[in-house]
């Protein structure tokens, strides 16, 4: 439910920040301390830099720190110019079986609760939080709260075999782990999945071999750039072409967002239905007007060609659908440019005529 402490929840809800990929997206959160964002690492698996948002900041592309395949741990790099507070690290000397934690939404500011149930278990030697926190995969390499508003780990799985449980990474654990990267000046840092010895990329000539068992390891100056294929490649060439960053549009496999004034434009390829969905929010429903506005946009359904206005919870989108044996280069350029040219006819439309509320507000 919401909590009713708004500036508590908006002062540790903005040191989440969300993470993306080309191949998966996720949370991380911020650690002043440090000057780091830590997060999980499957999450950035694959990548030497990723694209991060926030609340506090604009939404850029940041360098990979840190890869720790053992403890699913992976650090980045902060953002430039960017606000988020300081929050602690927990001592976790204090926790008891039985006390009370929390998660918090960073989009929708939402608090879910739950209670401690083992804080001694550990898997392969790495320790664990056990706790009954209702989670979904987007609170993964978000933090684990305190009631005091302190951080008492990363949040790394949930819902093992179908039931209920949580595991978070505590904050000892995360702690020696960036004790032990600060060792490295500034170098980045890959632990070995094998003999789990921390290695530094010391320079461009450093060998891609654990220094201690002699096992090939995969530094992060070695990961090489997505390349994207077939309709993805497509697609980035749209978005290029329509003059966006295409990397700071990727947002996991086969989507894309792009922010265009106040409206956002959401690119997804279905490859099993080999559909292509363009959908552009245009603004949330308003509190009033609803029949007033359910009437406009049937009509205009009726009259638009090749375009659909449709409700999902509570925002109005409007739609663009294509068959991939129908896209080329110029197909796709054309039926795009319509998408959103018609969203700015309909955007202050439905805002200033029925009473649609701003993505912005």
């Amino acid at each position: 439910m919401m909590n009713s402490n708004i500036p508590f929840i908006n002062s540790r809800s903005d040191v989440i920040v969300e993470i993306a990929t080309p191949y998966s997206i996720g949370t991380g959160f911020y650690l002043k301390s440090f000057d780091l964002i830590v997060t999980n690492e499957h999450i950035i698996r694959s990548n030497k830099q990723v694209v991060i948002s926030g609340t506090t900041f604009k939404k850029q592309i940041v360098p990979v720190l840190y890869l720790d395949p053992i403890s699913d741990l992976a650090f980045i790099s902060p953002p430039e110019e960017h606000h988020m507070p300081d929050i602690s690290l927990s001592n976790l000397s204090v926790l008891n079986v039985g006390d009370e934690i929390m998660v918090i939404g960073d989009q929708n500011k939402k608090i879910a609760k739950g209670k401690i149930s083992d804080i001694t278990y550990q898997d392969d030697a790495i320790p664990y939080i056990i706790h009954d926190v209702t989670m979904n995969p987007a609170n993964n390499g978000g933090p684990l709260y305190h009631p005091d508003g302190t951080i008492i780990g990363m949040n790394t799985f949930n819902n093992q075999n179908g039931v209920g449980i949580g595991y978070t990474l505590p904050s000892t654990h995360i702690f020696s782990c960036i004790k032990e990267f600060r060792e490295g000046n500034g170098f980045k840092g890959i632990r070995c999945a094998s003999c789990k010895k921390l290695n530094f990329e010391e320079d461009d000539y450093s060998k891609s071999l654990c220094g201690n068992c002699g096992i090939v390891i995969k530094k992060i100056s070695d990961i090489q750039d997505y390349e994207p294929s077939g309709i993805c490649h497509t697609v980035e060439s749209l978005i290029d072409r329509l003059g966006y960053d295409v990397a700071l549009t990727r947002k996991g496999p086969n989507n894309w967002c792009i922010k265009k004034g106040s409206i956002d434009v959401c690119i997804s390829y279905y490859e099993k239905t080999g559909l292509l969905v363009g959908d552009v929010y245009m603004c949330s429903m308003p509190e009033s007007s609803v029949f007033e506005i359910f009437e406009f946009l049937l009509k205009q359904n009726y009259i638009l060609e090749g375009l659909t206005f449709s409700i999902k919870n509570n925002d109005i989108i409007l739609s663009l659908l294509i068959y991939d044996q129908f896209i080329n280069a110029d197909t796709i350029f054309t039926l795009f440019s319509h998408l959103l040219s018609t969203s700015d006819k309909y955007d202050n439309m439905l805002i200033d005529m029925y009473g649609g509320k701003s993505k912005n507000v």
